[in-house]
């Protein structure tokens, strides 16, 4: 029996954010719909190297497709020249439970989490919403980028980094994706100025004030993947419509599980998983006054949807390894 084995330049090849963002989109429906199984991550965490290992399953019922991915999340990787975050994900068949694929899920996580923040911003940001502003300038803020120009006619982005060469390379790099006017700012205030807020960092302490954040803004919260991590002030989150992903993973370790633990935010005060709203069954944005959370902890249905799609598209180009399993 063969798998289908597609590397990192095999996914890059036929991975691009409009096509992810429609797989992305279907996946939240599916399961604001209630149409996916889907346990919540697990987590082994491997304190002495200051790292995780994630397990993240899914089934998508009407479109019988299933698999897993294996997530890492290791900081400190970077000073080691490795991706910080590593993945794959194996597809299997519903009918026989055989493997079909092992692919590399390090690219396909960055496309698929920026182009759930692009669906998000859909939903929840006002409509003529032009201004970005970035915490956080790594690969995930690059994806996210991208994901929003998709949806969005951006004609500024503000940014701010501690070395002022990341801020180059980051605006050399996204000015072709973005086609906008790019702002340096001195502090992270300045940059919550904004129509849509995006924060990419692995912080543990919060790092946007409420009092910095103006009404209409809608912000893509998405660094805080992990019990303990959170980067925007708890007060924040009660003046605000909170949209997660999926409301066990969330408040486990979303950007709303410390406010959770610590009693400040109450599950009750979640307004709604996404999929609710992309299904329809809530509705998005309600009001131009309205500050609009969306919590992004990343859904195992978001990675099914994208390596099917993926696979789908190797196949027809011929594209990958085949692997003898036995």
């Amino acid at each position: 029996m063969d798998i289908l084995w597609l590397n990192q330049s095999d996914v890059k090849g036929v991975l691009d954010m409009s096509s992810t963002l429609l797989a992305v989109e279907s996946g939240f429906r599916e399961h604001g719909l209630n149409k996916v199984q889907m346990p919540p991550k697990s987590y082994l965490y491997f304190k002495k190297h200051n790292g995780d290992l994630r397990t993240m399953p899914s089934f998508m019922e009407e479109q019988d497709i299933a698999g897993v991915k294996i997530v890492n999340v290791h900081p400190e990787n970077r000073e080691k020249g490795l991706p910080t975050v590593m993945a794959v994900v194996v597809l299997n068949s519903t009918e026989t439970g055989a493997p079909l694929a092992i692919m590399d899920g390090s690219y396909l996580t960055d496309m698929r989490t920026g182009a759930s923040g692009g669906v998000a911003a859909k939903y929840l940001a006002r409509p003529d919403s032009n201004v970005v502003g970035m915490v956080g300038l790594g690969d995930q803020a690059r994806t996210q980028l991208c994901a929003l120009s998709k949806v969005m006619d951006i004609e500024e982005v503000k940014i701010t980094c501690r070395k002022p060469s990341s801020c180059d390379a980051f605006v050399k790099e996204m000015q072709p994706f973005a086609n906008c006017d790019f702002a340096k700012k001195d502090s992270i205030k300045e940059v919550c100025d904004c129509d849509i807020l995006v924060t990419t960092t692995p912080v543990r302490n919060p790092i946007v004030m409420s009092e910095w954040v103006q009404e209409g803004t809608h912000i893509n919260a998405i660094g805080a993947d992990a019990m303990g991590k959170q980067e925007l002030d708890s007060s924040l989150l009660k003046r605000s419509k909170v949209v997660v992903d999926d409301i066990i993973q969330a408040s486990h370790s979303g950007e709303i599980n410390v406010p959770v633990s610590s009693g400040i935010f109450s599950k009750t005060d979640i307004y709604a998983e996404l999929g609710e709203v992309v299904a329809g069954i809530k509705p998005g944005r309600e009001s131009d006054e309205e500050i609009t959370i969306f919590d992004s902890t990343g859904l195992a249905v978001q990675d099914l949807v994208t390596a099917n799609m993926v696979y789908e598209k190797a196949l027809e180009k011929g594209m990958g390894k085949k692997l003898e399993l036995f």
